[in-house]
């Protein structure tokens, strides 16, 4: 785990970097004037003010179809709080330090259990986590949550969630290894179970993530790891 805790010591804990003389803050800074990185079609800028910005770490979670095609069955992810960072040099590499430190991981522990092993660490900022829930509207298929309830500044709060939907995905600009850059949408017509973290959600700048092209039906489900940034825009909380 030393090169896990190496990457949180380095991209997470701020006050070692230096802005016009001043130590930065490790959380909550402004995120007034920020938005995505340059969107590949047909993912659309957003239209709300950005709220948050989060480096997720974590694993997108596969099954065998019986065409013998792995399908995606959700995610589970970490999110830590960069908005600290978004001027530093440093931003635009987050997610290749973070994957790097991620893959160094021992083979034989688990995400869970590499998730698990941060919330006993000072040093991150924790936003919160990402993972797949019903979807609370229809009561069919699975949507993306990203849940901020119980970690960071607003633990405790009851609508620091946002359940969405995919509006458009992109292929990642950098290659096929990579999983795709997605726009959401919090789920409409229902805002009490919906939450109020944002009203779009982006994910960006995706490192790994992809299943084979191939798998045996009826084999077990996988999970892949990958790290990303995602971006919230338009919350209440």
């Amino acid at each position: 785990m030393i090169a896990f805790t190496t990457f949180i010591s380095l991209a997470v804990s701020v006050p070692l970097l230096t802005v016009s003389g001043s130590a930065l803050k490790r959380s909550g800074c402004s995120l007034k004037g920020h938005t995505t990185p340059s969107l590949p079609a047909p993912l659309v800028a957003p239209t709300d003010a950005l709220s948050w910005v989060g480096l997720a770490i974590g694993t997108q979670n596969y099954t065998c179809s019986s065409a013998g095609t792995y399908t995606n069955v959700g995610a589970l992810a970490e999110l830590f709080d960069v908005s600290c960072l978004v001027q530093t040099s440093i931003f635009p590499a987050l997610q290749d330090i973070a994957i790097a430190a991620w893959e160094a991981a021992p083979p034989t522990v688990t995400a869970a259990e590499v998730i698990k092993s941060l919330h006993g660490l000072t040093t991150p900022a924790i936003l919160g986590q990402h993972y797949y829930v019903v979807n609370p509207v229809s009561g069919i298929g699975i949507n993306p949550k990203w849940d901020f309830t119980s970690q960071g500044s607003l633990a405790g709060n009851k609508e620091a969630f946002v359940v969405a939907a995919k509006v458009n995905g992109a292929s990642a600009p950098t290659g096929s290894k990579d999983i795709d850059w997605v726009q959401l949408g919090a789920l409409a017509g229902a805002p009490a179970l919906a939450g109020e973290l944002a009203k779009e959600v982006y994910r960006t700048d995706t490192r790994l993530g992809q299943p084979p092209a191939s798998c045996t039906a009826g084999s077990a489900e996988i999970v892949v790891k990958y790290a990303a940034k995602y971006y919230g825009f338009g919350g209440s909380v």
